[in-house]
């Protein structure tokens, strides 16, 4: 298992310090550094500032939101990226949720699974440098009884393939996933629950005659040093209940379902009835303790050591972890604290 570093949104009050931690999971050999973007800073911007100003580390955006781009600007990107930063870049994608796609960009949450399909195939075509034709549900190119001709990208990307990962909760996502991309993006991951989101992917493989061999499992962990793990957890409590309570309506939370997936139904409704009424600290507290546990690394190094051979054992290929104290003291720290449990669980790459 190799490791990554998620910096999350720019923006979010950590940004004098955020190029010094990427920076040092690249001097400690972390593989790869992603960045996010929902509706304040955008993904390719921080990734082209990061990518100038260290060597080795892949960057890659977790992620690109596809009602954003038409999947050609994706491709421009993604080949501008790669270029830029020597072979580096990974290209991450997902549909958002409807509150975004339809609030901020004005596209409709209609079909996102179709449209990831059509996406990602005009991408993978645009990347190949051929000439872009296509005619599908959601994009036509070029469009009909008009003056578009098929053109092909200039630029060239330092790889022949770049690859693509999903974001992907809901279990037919998840199999899309499987069927079309090169790797997975995963929140709130835990390993005592991944072997059905596996499960799915593994499905999607076989539909498309590939295997699990190389494909990426990539969750993002927050991790919280200290001697008290479950002093440790309410570190992460506000993070959770924002995803399980507020990232979407009552009537559509992707983090919401996967909480009740894993067992904490009654949990998540309630999580979901504060947030929603704005009592945040309220939410944070019903946050259950061993869903915490479950998908984040919490505690002393010994405790995490133990987390990260789990994690590796369910079938996790890169765990990206995201500092939650971050003053850049506690950030670095946690970043090398993270690398010597790795080697103490034995189980790197």
């Amino acid at each position: 298992m190799r490791l990554g570093l998620n910096l999350g949104y720019w923006g979010a009050g950590n940004d004098a310090n955020n190029l010094k931690i990427a920076q040092e999971a690249d001097r400690l050999g972390y593989s790869v550094v992603w960045a996010a973007e929902a509706y304040g800073s955008d993904v390719p911007t921080v990734l082209s500032w990061v990518a100038a100003q260290t060597k080795q580390i892949d960057v890659g955006s977790a992620i690109l939101q596809i009602p954003a781009r038409q999947p050609t600007m994706a491709a421009m990107t993604a080949a501008t990226l790669d270029t830029l930063s020597g072979g580096r870049f990974r290209l991450g994608l997902g549909v958002s949720g409807p509150q975004v796609s339809e609030g901020w960009y004005g596209v409709r949450f209609d079909k996102p699974l179709a449209r990831t399909r059509e996406y990602v195939e005009i991408v993978r075509k645009a990347l190949r440098r051929e000439r872009v034709t296509f005619e599908g549900r959601h994009f036509t190119l070029p469009l009909p009884d008009g003056p578009g001709k098929p053109l092909k990208l200039i630029v060239h990307p330092v790889r022949e393939e770049i690859p693509i990962y999903l974001a992907s909760i809901g279990p037919k996502n998840l199999e899309l996933t499987g069927e079309v991309a090169d790797g997975w993006l995963a929140i709130f991951y835990s390993p005592e629950h991944g072997a059905e989101s596996l499960e799915l992917i593994r499905k999607g493989r076989e539909k498309a005659g590939r295997t699990m061999a190389g494909f990426d499992v990539v969750p993002t962990a927050p991790v919280v040093l200290g001697d008290d793990w479950r002093t440790a957890a309410d570190q992460v409590r506000g993070y959770a209940a924002l995803y399980i309570g507020g990232m979407g309506s009552r009537e559509q939370n992707f983090y919401n379902n996967l909480a009740c997936r894993m067992g904490y139904e009654a949990e998540a409704a309630e999580i979901q009835d504060r947030y929603l009424a704005r009592d945040y600290a309220g939410a944070a507290a019903k946050v259950p303790l061993g869903f915490l546990d479950s998908t984040a690394l919490l505690g002393p190094k010994e405790r995490i050591a133990e987390k990260l051979q789990a994690m590796a054992e369910s079938g996790v290929t890169t765990l990206s972890v995201s500092p939650v104290l971050q003053d850049l003291e506690h950030s670095i720290a946690a970043l090398r604290a993270v690398v010597e449990a790795l080697d103490r669980a034995g189980v790197g790459s």
